[in-house]
């Protein structure tokens, strides 16, 4: 459960959002929408833990009952995906996903069988000698996906990961995301400006 107490944000005097208070259950998707400017994205900063300086923030964050708004950002287990895939570009695919597998997790060839695993079953197989810059989008998008997933993250934050997708691969996308995101039971909260990247029946917030 990700659970978000009181939460108001301001960019200097400008107040953004006031008094935000809500709970994603694991495996359940809140979708935020709203205008350009409502500080959707400056609230995932700040759940993430990388709200800039110019920006003042109260409220609390919580996850499977921990207080994290207070840690640092490498000790929160949140993952974000953003609107376009980030993959290293002087890395191939194997390196990308073995960059994200925690450090506790001890062994080359243990980490190469997780990673390879991932793209297996992302329909990927084969794909890990690959350039990034040799995939299509939605092969970067689904690598970006399996990356975040493998960081073992206890929720997942969604910055409009699929507005840069065609919309017949986009359809195709949100499907994967919501299924790894179910598998993996993690509370997760869209930001989107596109009403057809709801979940069927997820909660929507207006901001």
């Amino acid at each position: 459960m990700l659970s978000v107490r009181n939460c108001s944000l301001s960019h200097g005097p400008r107040p953004l959002l006031r008094n935000i208070s809500f709970d994603a259950p694991a495996g359940e998707i809140i979708t935020l929408m709203g205008p350009s400017g409502a500080g959707k994205s400056s609230f995932l900063n700040w759940a993430v833990g990388a709200l800039p300086a110019a920006f003042t923030a109260e409220g609390e964050l919580w996850l499977n009952g921990e207080r994290r708004d207070t840690l640092p950002i490498e000790r929160r287990r949140i993952g974000i995906l953003f609107q376009d895939a980030l993959l290293f570009p002087h890395l191939n695919v194997l390196q990308n996903l073995l960059m994200a597998i925690p450090a506790e997790l001890k062994g080359a060839a243990l980490r190469r069988e997780l990673a390879e695993q991932a793209l297996a079953g992302a329909g990927l197989g084969g794909f890990a000698s690959r350039d990034p810059a040799t995939l299509s989008g939605g092969e970067r998008a689904r690598i970006s996906v399996l990356r975040a997933l493998l960081a073992k993250p206890e929720a997942l934050l969604l910055d409009e990961p699929f507005s840069r997708l065609d919309l017949p691969l986009r359809a195709q996308f949100r499907e994967f995301v919501w299924e790894a995101c179910r598998q993996q039971s993690l509370p997760v909260v869209l930001v989107t400006h596109d009403p057809q990247d709801v979940p069927p029946g997820g909660k929507i917030i207006t901001l």
